[in-house]
């Protein structure tokens, strides 16, 4: 399979299905003498796991990360210091599958010779053939987008040290939008909502706060600690806080469920969504990222545009358009509307709008890059079907799939985020080469 890599200067490979052991990303190009601790990326991984609130599948799974190479295991030399941090090898991240019971791989095997229509489970069988992972789908899951998350976590943090920062929220949903939000609110607000998730997730508190997995272990005494976290996850659910929308709202001054800055929309989002969901449908939304602190200049041109780059954000699953800037709204424009002119004031370039997003010719022109993802309702509906027997291309019927997400973009928008940081990251290190190569006299 050689679709599951990406970058050129900052790289990652991913591998690993829905029900298989688990999953991974290796890196490329991580810099040597960082710290990075699985406590940080699981605080990404928390946000787009599964089972977390009432419009994410009841699926279990605690997504919790395992750092397995790319770091030294103890200092160098005596008192060097250089324990637990990157050596500048390939850094590996494990995400192992912790509930993958019998009972839900043997209702893929009851089902598996009738296609789901919205998935990937046809294109795949036709494929791969016989030996298709179709437990589950495979990679084709969305609890592959974990690997660009946990990526992206640690290119994440690399580019907050550059100067650069990338978040994500929703813009729409169940066809709800959110109002005009000014940047600088928007920022504070998904990062108020990223610390309530990390102080509501049970596993955060339990296994990282408390330190019951900690860099100082071996590989080997972090997997005896998940597997007994296998046998536990029901009882440190059960350790979660009660969510009470009022006293979130009070406390961090964030909705309860969904990663959108502006309340009023945040709460008829969730309206929305439910209502459709119990009729045994489900439903889409889009996603926006910000990207602030990009140096002008920044990208390529012809086929490495950074514009482009960042519409290989149709990888993710579910995402069906990628626009920037004003994106299909420029065809009811003039060039005169469309065109982000600029002027001069104490000596730097002012934008007098963001059509283009942030970049014109593939290249960044120092404003915020504005992406959006479109993201397809959930194809896995309580509500029959039309399919096919895969086998014998007899007609049937798929019955109704209870276990699902009422709506993903719920859980997009930190895949949204990361993988943004990675595109970034890998272009940026380019740019700074090129940059070098500048300053030489020739």
């Amino acid at each position: 399979m050689i679709g599951c890599h990406l970058g050129r200067c900052f790289q990652v490979t991913v591998a690993g299905g829905s029900y298989q052991e688990g999953l991974s990303a290796i890196l490329q190009g991580v810099p040597a003498g960082m710290n990075i601790t699985e406590k940080e990326i699981y605080g990404d991984l928390l946000l787009r796991k599964p089972g977390a609130d009432e419009l994410s599948s009841p699926r279990k799974e605690p997504d919790l990360p395992v750092l397995y190479s790319g770091f030294n295991s103890a200092d160098t030399v005596e008192n060097a210091g250089n324990k637990n941090k990157t050596n500048g090898t390939p850094l590996c991240i494990l995400i192992p599958n912790l509930d993958r019971h019998f009972i839900h791989i043997k209702q893929y095997q009851d089902t598996n010779r009738t296609p789901r229509p919205g998935h990937a489970s046809y294109a795949s069988f036709m494929k791969y053939g016989l030996s298709d992972d179709a437990i589950g789908a495979g990679i084709f899951s969305g609890r592959y987008t974990s690997t660009i998350v946990a990526a992206g976590a640690v290119a994440k943090k690399i580019l907050k040290k550059l100067g650069v920062n990338v978040f994500s929220y929703i813009k729409e949903a169940a066809g709800v939008n959110c109002g005009k939000i000014d940047l600088t609110s928007a920022f504070a607000y998904t990062e108020a909502y990223k610390k309530m998730r990390m102080d509501y997730d049970p596993f955060y508190q339990e296994i990282y706060v408390k330190e019951r997995i900690h860099p100082d272990m071996r590989f080997l005494e972090k997997m005896r600690v998940f597997a007994e976290i296998e046998n536990e996850i029901d009882a440190i659910r059960e350790k979660a806080p009660k969510v009470v929308r009022e006293e979130i709202l009070a406390q961090y001054k964030v909705n309860h469920i969904v990663n959108c800055p502006d309340l009023d929309a945040a709460d008829e989002m969730v309206k929305a969504v439910n209502k459709i969901s119990a009729t045994g449908d489900s439903s889409g939304g889009v996603v926006e990222i910000i990207i602030n602190g990009v140096p002008a200049g920044l990208g390529e041109p012809v086929f490495n545009k950074l514009d482009a780059e960042l519409g290989r954000m149709l990888g993710i699953g579910a995402v069906k358009a990628v626009e920037i800037g004003a994106g299909i709204q420029v065809k009811d424009m003039t060039g005169f509307e469309c065109n982000d002119q600029m002027h001069s004031e104490n000596n730097k370039v002012v934008f007098d709008s963001n059509n283009a997003g942030g970049i014109t010719g593939g290249l960044a022109t120092g404003q915020s890059i504005i992406a959006r993802l479109a993201v397809k309702p959930t194809p896995t509906i309580d509500r029959k079907q039309h399919t096919i027997d895969k086998y014998t291309l007899e007609n049937k019927d798929l019955g109704a799939i209870t276990r699902r997400d009422p709506t993903i973009v719920a859980r997009i928008w930190p895949v949204a985020e990361n993988y943004t940081s990675l595109v970034i990251l890998d272009h940026l290190i380019a740019h700074y080469g090129y940059q070098k190569l500048l300053e030489i006299k020739w």
